[in-house]
């Protein structure tokens, strides 16, 4: 077994599927204890069922300061320190401007931003009385351009990006990292309904859980402790250029004179 992160404690919140599932595997692979919370009480369990004493499952309402109080109070008595925070619980709805409802636009500000917030606050006392920490926040390829009819995912996304910046300003000179992931489609759960082909990336496929917690545990590891505001992208390539279809093989007189 790898031991990248071995002596290091990890909090994730949303772990109990999909990514976070994914990445409590992955640090733990690497060494690591962690302490994770959903509210799906059922799933997390089974995932700390499966992964064994290296971790520990709790209740988290990531809108909720009491929940984060007591994952810090989880990770600080059974393991002794927080090295590790994984921001990665969020949600996704959608509707036209029109129609979009103000309940789920609040609704995905609280998720998606405030708890973002809600647990940087949580670590911030233990991880300057220690000196040291790495936060991660799941962010997405929607916090780097905007999408149609993701009014609220893309504003939240967004606005992680900012918070990520701002705290690493912060944070730093505690010797505090904060970083941003911004994964493009990946296969969980939560994007069952989107169809593989909505994008059109250069890899030319949807993306694995294990694909991010590969880049978590690198951000987590001190092999990325030069590493701090910064955003890191996994999408396969959506974003390296504009997403129309391939012209190649158009006829040389249908071409336009490309004026620039």
């Amino acid at each position: 077994m790898a031991e990248r992160l071995a002596g290091k404690v990890a909090l994730i919140s949303g772990g109990a599927r999909g990514m976070g599932a994914s990445h409590v595997r992955s640090l733990v692979a690497e060494g690591a204890k962690v302490v994770f919370g959903d509210i799906l009480d059922d799933e997390g369990k089974a995932v700390a069922a499966e992964v064994g004493d290296a971790v520990r499952y709790l209740h988290l309402d990531v809108t909720k300061p009491e929940d984060w109080d007591a994952a810090v109070t989880t990770a600080l008595s059974e393991f002794g320190r927080i090295d590790v925070l994984v921001n990665n619980a969020g949600i996704i709805n959608i509707g036209t401007l029109e129609d979009y409802a103000l309940s789920e636009w609040q609704r995905i500000l609280d998720i998606n931003l405030t708890g973002v917030f809600l647990g940087i606050r949580a670590v911030v006392k233990p991880m300057k009385e220690a000196g040291r920490g790495s936060i991660i926040n799941i962010s997405s390829i929607e916090g780097m351009a905007g999408t149609i009819a993701c009014h609220g995912y893309t504003a939240t996304k967004f606005a992680v990006r900012g918070l990520t910046k701002s705290a690493a300003l912060e944070l730093g000179p505690s010797g505090i990292r904060v970083n941003s992931i911004h994964p493009g489609l990946i296969k969980t759960p939560m994007t069952d309904w989107v169809p593989d082909d909505i994008f059109q990336t250069a890899l030319g496929r949807a993306a694995q859980p294990v694909e991010v917690s590969n880049l978590v545990v690198y951000l987590a590891s001190d092999e990325s402790s030069y590493s701090t505001g910064s955003e890191f992208v996994v999408d396969g390539g959506t974003t390296a250029g504009l997403g129309h279809k391939d012209f190649s093989n158009v006829e040389t007189d249908a071409q336009p004179d490309w004026v620039t």
